[in-house]
C-alpha cells in the first residue's frame, strides 16, 4: 500500500482538524480556561519542532513534532478529562484517513496521548518535544477573562509573564520569563506549574538534554 507523507500544512487544511481545534477551544472558554486555540497549538507546534531541530533531529521526524503539537488538544472538544487520549484517538482516525504511513501515525498518537502531566511520560523524541512546547506556553495573552477581579489563579499566573522565550543551548533548554510579581508571586506559579515543569524536566532528560526555569533572571530550576 502507497501511503502519503503528510505534512503540517495538509493537517492545518483538514476540515476536521480545523473544527475540533476549535471547538475544543469553545468548549475550555466556556470552563474558563485559557487559551488552547490555534494560537496556542501552533506555538506548540513552533517550539517543540525548534527543540527537535536543535538536537539534530531528521525533518521528518521534526515535521511530525509539528502536527503532534498543532493537533495536541483536539480531543477537548469532546471533554477535558481524558482529553490526550480521546484527542489521540480522534487523530489515528483522521490521519488513517488522510492516508498516512502507520508508523508515523503511532509516534503523532503515543505524543498526544502522552501529553498531559497527570497521567502522561515522554516515549518517544516527538513525544518529549511536545510536552516541552506545551508547559511552556504561559503568558499573558492566553487569559481570555477581561475582568481582573474575577481572575483564578491560573489567570493570575498567566497574565502575570510579561514575557515568555525559550533558549536552547547545547544540552540546556531554559524556559525563560519575565513575570511581574505584584500579579502573582513564584509560589504561585509553581502551585499550578510544579507538576509540568517536573514533567519538562522528564522530556528533556529523555532527548539527553537539561530543562531549566528562570523567572526574573533567577534559576529556580
Amino acid at each position: 500500500m502507497m501511503y502519503k507523507t503528510i505534512t503540517l500544512e495538509e493537517v492545518k487544511q483538514n476540515s476536521e482538524v480545523c473544527s475540533y481545534v476549535e471547538s475544543g477551544d469553545d468548549v475550555l472558554n466556556v470552563m474558563g480556561y485559557t487559551d488552547h486555540s490555534a494560537g496556542h497549538t501552533s506555538i506548540v507546534a513552533r517550539d517543540a519542532s525548534r527543540v527537535l531541530k536543535a538536537f539534530g533531529y531528521d525533518e521528518r521526524t521534526i515535521e511530525l513534532a509539528k502536527i503532534a503539537g498543532y493537533t495536541h488538544d483536539i480531543g477537548n472538544t469532546i471533554n477535558r478529562v481524558g482529553h490526550a487520549q480521546t484527542g489521540a484517538l480522534m487523530m489515528f482516525s483522521i490521519l488513517s484517513r488522510m492516508g498516512m504511513n502507520p508508523n508515523e501515525i503511532a509516534i503523532i498518537t503515543s505524543s498526544i496521548g502522552h501529553h498531559d502531566e497527570k497521567d502522561g511520560l515522554p516515549v518517544n523524541p516527538v513525544s518529549a518535544a511536545l510536552i516541552i512546547g506545551d508547559k511552556s506556553d504561559v503568558r499573558r495573552s492566553r487569559v481570555k477573562n477581561k475582568d481582573f477581579q474575577t481572575f483564578d489563579i491560573h489567570d493570575r499566573v498567566n497574565y502575570s509573564v510579561t514575557s515568555s522565550e525559550i533558549e536552547i543551548i547545547e544540552k540546556d533548554i531554559n524556559l525563560k520569563l519575565e513575570v511581574d510579581l505584584s500579579i502573582c508571586s513564584v509560589a504561585e506559579y509553581f502551585e499550578i506549574f510544579l507538576a509540568r515543569m517536573v514533567m519538562s524536566q522528564k522530556a528533556a532528560n529523555f532527548l539527553n538534554a537539561s530543562f531549566h526555569l528562570y523567572i526574573n533572571g533567577t534559576k529556580l530550576l
